[in-house]
């Protein structure tokens, strides 16, 4: 340890994913010293194996699938065919056109110390490296997480794949069997059905199980109707085979089932990757979850550290990782009040259709306020533009409690960009008559949203005591 360096710092970061790299440009950009450590990839999971590979897969995916629908817009196109080769070129030059943005490069130019080493607690307020010794004022564990592997029989003696991996295999997967049905199995499913492979899913519960349940069964029955086998209540028991001959054992409904494919993923969520950092030594309290923190994202055991992202055990989206940094900014830089729950979080899953949600569903607003729950909702099918464009399956929904919006849920073509403006009167305590106060363009799909608040208020308008008003102000001249 003789040649290891010591440095000063205002703020130590473990982890350059989104969480981490927001809060020090912030802090950087404020003056501040801030040292950044990262022990892989900068950018984090979200730039180089989550969101931004996935969509530029689900890109792909989908002008592989257009020439299918053509014919019904009175196109006649050739089937496509999609080369793996080329599909990868593809992400990995969408992930090397945002890369810059998360670069060592700028953020030593904001003014960062940028460490390339993995780095560990040595106390309370030291971080240790290979090669630096940082003793900080403040200290942000942001480490982000990692695919869960559970213990099956067998599971460890067969090549499988993650997110991590799944971007570059060498060869396109003939036969692409999937371990879990949420959001990234059910994205990546349908992503490699479309692209021409054989893709089957299991799942022990029901796919997508977080989101609205009626929401969900569109956009489950719609990418069945595509091709994929979505085998729900299924558990798998053990796996075995090898290289290009995995068979997956399932307990379902009927018993056993055999399912042999080409490929393996592991989809069954994510965990904090908290390995190496010696919490103990920082007197950092943590569960399998995350770090101990409460709203703040401040750790409980040791106040100069806090959690962001995937590290505070909390929601595992990229946009609440940088929402945690703002908190973090706000509170320990301007000494503002902002917690992790100050705002709702947003959700989306980008099948096709997409389903996007806020707040509470509406089985979760019923367990929680029972008959106090009333729902209003609107149709694509309905929409002018989902009808000019051919898109019309979906619906938006409100979730209201007496009248007051506490959820959302939209399925349907283009639902994650609809929601922002629910998110925008929730994120902002609107009430529900401001999703009716504004000219809407038109023909656009955003009117879903405005016509679900207004047909809320429909039978206060234009009921009887509304007829009855109206007619005596008639009689006034």
């Amino acid at each position: 340890m003789a040649d290891v360096k010591t440095l000063k710092a205002d703020l130590c970061v473990i982890g350059a994913g989104s969480g981490g790299l927001s809060a020090a440009a912030g802090a950087a950009m404020l003056g501040l010293k801030v040292v950044l450590f990262e022990k892989h990839k900068m950018g984090g999971d979200c730039l180089n194996y989550g969101c931004v590979p996935s969509k530029a897969l689900l890109s792909a995916a989908k002008a592989a699938h257009a020439p299918r629908e053509a014919a019904r817009y009175g196109v006649d196109a050739p089937p496509a065919r999609a080369d793996w080769n080329k599909v990868k070129a593809y992400v990995a030059g969408v992930i090397e056109t945002i890369a810059p943005v998360d670069s060592q490069e700028r953020f030593e130019g904001l003014g960062c110390t940028v460490i390339r080493e993995a780095a560990r607690f040595a106390d309370k307020d030291t971080v240790v490296s290979n090669s630096v010794r940082v003793k900080a004022r403040r200290i942000i564990v942001a480490t982000g997480s990692q695919a869960v592997i559970p213990p099956i029989p067998g599971l460890a003696d067969v090549p499988y794949l993650t997110n991590e991996t799944i971007f570059s295999m060498p060869e396109f997967p003939e036969h692409l069997t999937v371990l879990g049905g949420g959001p990234i199995g059910m994205e990546l499913a349908q992503a490699f059905c479309r692209l021409g492979g054989k893709v089957t899913v299991l799942e022990m519960g029901r796919a997508l199980a977080r989101a609205d349940e009626s929401h969900a069964a569109l956009a489950v029955d719609a990418i069945r109707k595509e091709g994929v086998t979505i085998l729900e209540g299924h558990k798998a028991a053990r796996v075995s085979g090898g290289p290009g001959n995995v068979t997956v054992h399932a307990v379902g409904p009927s018993g056993e089932t055999a399912i042999q494919g080409s490929h393996l993923l592991v989809a069954l969520g994510r965990r904090a990757v908290l390995d190496g950092l010696d919490l103990g030594k920082g007197g950092v309290d943590h569960t399998a979850t995350g770090v101990t923190v409460g709203d703040t994202l401040r750790s409980k055991s040791n106040p100069r550290v806090w959690a962001l992202g995937d590290s505070a055990g909390r929601e595992q989206f990229t946009h609440v990782a940088g929402w945690h940094a703002s908190v973090f900014i706000r509170r320990a830089f301007f000494k503002q009040g902002s917690t992790a729950a100050s705002l709702p979080v947003p959700a989306v899953t980008y099948t096709s259709p997409e389903i996007a949600q806020i707040g509470l569903t509406e089985a979760e607003a019923r367990k929680q306020f029972g008959d106090a729950v009333t729902t209003s909702a609107f149709p694509f099918h309905d929409n002018d533009r989902a009808i000019a464009e051919g898109k019309t399956l979906g619906e938006a929904k409100l979730v209201l409690r007496k009248g007051k919006l506490i959820g959302a849920s939209i399925a349907g073509d283009g639902a994650g960009d609809i929601l922002q403006v629910v998110s925008l009167a929730m994120s902002n305590g609107l009430k529900l008559t401001a999703l009716t106060n504004f000219i809407s363009p038109y023909p656009t799909r955003a009117e879903v949203v405005k016509r679900a608040a207004s047909a809320h208020f429909t039978p206060s308008v234009f009921g009887k005591p509304a007829r009855t008003l109206v007619g005596l102000l008639q009689r006034i001249p």
